[in-house]
């Protein structure tokens, strides 16, 4: 039977403080111990000396390293002058340099960068010449090695500390370089998802509001001429049937893309339909004509479906607003422009005069059809034209009634999603 492997785990991490605290201890007692241990130097001070002064300094060099993460430079400078005043005494050389070398490390890993190299420097440089004094009269000469020694260690430490102190700000500038680059596609995401929920939106308003427009007034044909023109009564009900019809379908097609990805299986409404809208128009009783050109080139798909919806959403506004009236659709096919052209003759009154329609939006005259009341037809007109790099204008005509002008560039400076 063979045995489970049990995963190993590594011990529990002790806190900074307790660390420090354990690392003091440690080398005050390697610094004592190391020197006790080690035979005395020909004409050297014993540690007794002086009060003891020489285990006095061993092991205030090291306990003081219990500090050297919350004041590392503070820390370096009483680890070098305990270093200064033991050497400088005739104390026998040793591992009494331990906790100097520990608190270089530390003022390089984590001080602030340049002034802390300057303080390693100018501190380094004190010791090099006091090491160097107290090491004039050595015996035997061939002792004075353990003095570049001190040197080169000192520097040493100093420049493992600073590696360190630059891998570790490396890594947090690449942290936040990661936390920035994924801040920014979060915004990106919500940008295209805050774009895509403005689309459907507009499609959404386009396709509802010109089919609810047919409706309304189809269904007040029926009643009018129900008891009187039956047959009449039934054509008004095969249109609003008809045009429910339409307005199912792309509104199936327009929601389609929040459930499937595969967006592509229904094309978007376009210039293409501009007989089947100028149709439904007549049976809404306008007197549609169209003015329509020929173009050079296929027109880029946002180009084309910008168009359509600006064609619906201005004959939806005087189906809603005018009434049965005249209307003039034209389609000019430029080089780089298309420019688009719906103007209405205005609603009429009994007398045949113009009336004057409070609550148009933008200024639209004419008979209001029911209560409507002003809506963001004009201003979702405006912003596809905007998303394209082109301009709307809207606004009544001198001789009456009402015009809407658009010019789309077929050339978009940026790349729109229709």
């Amino acid at each position: 039977m063979k045995r489970r492997a049990t995963p190993f785990r590594l011990p529990v991490r002790l806190p900074v403080l307790a660390q420090d605290v354990l690392l003091g201890l440690v080398v005050a007692v390697m610094q004592v111990q190391g020197l006790v241990a080690k035979p005395p130097d020909v004409g050297s001070r014993p540690l007794t000396d002086l009060g003891h002064l020489g285990y006095v300094l061993l092991i205030a060099s090291g306990l003081v390293l219990v500090a050297r993460r919350r004041w590392p430079a503070q820390v370096f400078i009483a680890t070098a002058l305990a270093s200064l005043v033991y050497y400088t005494a005739g104390f026998s050389d040793g591992p009494g340099w331990i906790a100097l070398f520990v608190a270089l490390y530390t003022l390089t890993a984590y001080g602030d960068g340049r002034r802390s190299l300057v303080i390693a420097g100018v501190g380094i440089s004190v010791l090099t010449a006091g090491w160097l004094i107290a090491a004039a009269d050595i015996e035997p000469t061939a002792a004075i090695g353990w003095v570049f020694f001190r040197i080169a260690a000192s520097i040493m430490a100093a420049a493992l500390g600073e590696s360190a102190r630059s891998r570790r700000v490396i890594a947090a500038e690449a942290q936040e370089r990661a936390r920035q680059a994924e801040r920014t596609r979060e915004e990106e995401a919500r940008s295209r998802v805050d774009a895509e929920r403005l689309r459907i939106a507009r499609e959404v308003h386009d396709t509802v509001a010109h089919a609810i427009a047919i409706i309304n007034v189809q269904a007040g044909v029926t009643a009018y001429v129900l008891d009187k023109r039956p047959e009449r009564a039934r054509d008004a009900l095969v249109t609003i049937e008809q045009t429910s019809a339409q307005a199912l379908h792309e509104m199936r097609a327009i929601l389609g893309v929040l459930r499937d990805s595969d967006n592509g299986r229904v094309p978007h409404p376009g210039l293409g339909q501009i007989n089947e809208l100028a149709t439904m128009a007549r049976e809404a009783g306008l007197d549609i004509k169209l003015e329509v050109g020929s173009a050079a080139a296929p027109l880029p798909s946002a180009v084309d479906t910008t168009a359509y919806r600006i064609l619906q959403e201005s004959i939806t506004n005087v189906i809603r607003h005018a009434g049965p009236t005249r209307v003039t659709v034209a389609l000019d096919y430029g080089t780089d422009v298309l420019e688009v052209r719906v103007a209405d003759e205005g609603g009429r009154d009994g007398s045949g005069a113009d009336a004057a329609r409070p609550d148009a939006p933008a200024g639209h005259s004419g008979v209001t059809s029911g209560s409507a009341e002003p809506g963001r037809g004009i201003i979702g007109m405006r912003e596809r034209c905007g998303l394209l790099g082109g301009e709307l204008t809207a606004g009544p005509r001198p001789c009456g009634g009402f015009e809407v002008k658009a010019r789309l560039p077929l050339a978009p400076a940026a790349a729109v999603r229709s």
